[in-house]
């Protein structure tokens, strides 16, 4: 049988390119767009199967995406494809993310802001700094309280499993309303305010579509506790900018970490807050990083591989985007 043609559209490095060649190089005739001549470009688009990308709307420009042909799977790296410009991406074509690939080391991030924040680790820190050593302030004990998921894919359920270690209560909402796993409380959109109100830290794990952008605002931000901790490794747009902060600067016990921001270097060529969040003793912020440890690369590789191989044997890709989600777009 003739091996289907992968196209890889970025620079992977060798540890990313091994992965990739072991998954596919048995069963696919793998080529690697950055290797080949400009002149051979239009006819390597027309003939691929399958393109593994990174992001695809920058490894390949606006006029060769008609050179698509029809049934072509195009296979992300990232998990987010909030930024992918859907309109240019012909209609015959199937766009999967990468969700959930990133996962485990997102897990660790929201962890650690989580415990950061509830043992109020930056406050006492600054005070010390300052010669103050000021022990009276109560922290938070997380065995026993309750951890809301708004979105329940990998990234909820790797922290979830964190979350249970240490005895916490777990409670989610995602599309369905159904799971598999052995949670406590699993509903869908319409349980969210529920969710909110009964949790003592929200996790925001929703990718960013025309249905969840600001879907968290001044109502959703009043159901919380007023001594919540809301957490977004997500996307900015989830949560709207003004309602946050005047939620926090009337809230004074509520605690908040952001990893994913309103405006980034990646999508607006710069970093800026319209609001003064870092003015806050209660607020953690980190450069959407929580993704970034050298292991997770090779992995999240592997995993995208993985899935197009599924493509390739006939099965069912996971991961398949909708782009009506993002009509934006």
């Amino acid at each position: 049988m003739k091996k289907k043609n992968v196209l890889v559209t970025f620079s992977p490095e060798p540890e990313w390119k091994e992965v990739i060649e072991r998954v596919l190089g048995g069963i696919t005739k793998l080529t690697y767009l950055k290797e080949c001549d400009k002149a051979d470009r239009k006819r390597i688009i027309e003939n691929a199967d399958v393109l593994v990308s990174f992001m695809v709307h920058n490894e390949l420009k606006k006029e060769e995406f008609k050179y698509l042909r029809e049934g072509v799977l195009i296979q992300t790296l990232l998990a987010g494809v909030d930024a992918v410009p859907f309109s240019i991406i012909p209609k015959t074509v199937t766009l999967c993310s990468n969700a959930g690939a990133w996962a485990e080391p997102m897990a660790e991030h929201i962890l650690g802001m989580m415990l950061a924040l509830g043992k109020n680790l930056l406050k006492c820190h600054k005070k010390m700094a300052a010669g103050d050593f000021y022990r009276d302030e109560y922290n938070t004990w997380f065995y026993g309280k309750t951890a809301g998921f708004i979105g329940y894919g990998g990234i909820s359920k790797a922290t979830a499993k964190l979350l249970r270690a240490l005895g916490m209560k777990i409670m989610a909402i995602n599309t369905s309303g159904k799971t598999e796993d052995d949670i406590d409380f699993i509903g869908s959109l319409k349980d969210m305010n529920k969710v909110l109100s009964e949790s003592d830290v929200v996790i925001i794990a929703v990718p960013l579509t025309r249905h969840t952008k600001g879907l968290i605002g001044e109502k959703e931000l009043s159901m919380m506790k007023p001594n919540a901790i809301l957490i977004n490794p997500a996307r900015g747009d989830i949560i709207q900018e003004k309602a946050l902060y005047k939620h926090m600067k009337s809230h004074p016990d509520f605690k908040v970490g952001i990893d994913a921001w309103w405006i980034e270097p990646f999508t607006h060529g710069e970093f800026k807050v319209d609001y003064p969040f870092f003015d806050f003793d209660n607020f953690l912020g980190s450069p959407h990083n929580s993704n970034l440890v050298p292991e997770i690369y090779p992995l999240a590789a592997e995993r995208a591989a993985e899935n197009v191989k599924r493509f390739l044997m006939g099965e069912k890709p996971r991961n398949i985007v909708n782009p009506e989600d993002y009509s934006w777009n």
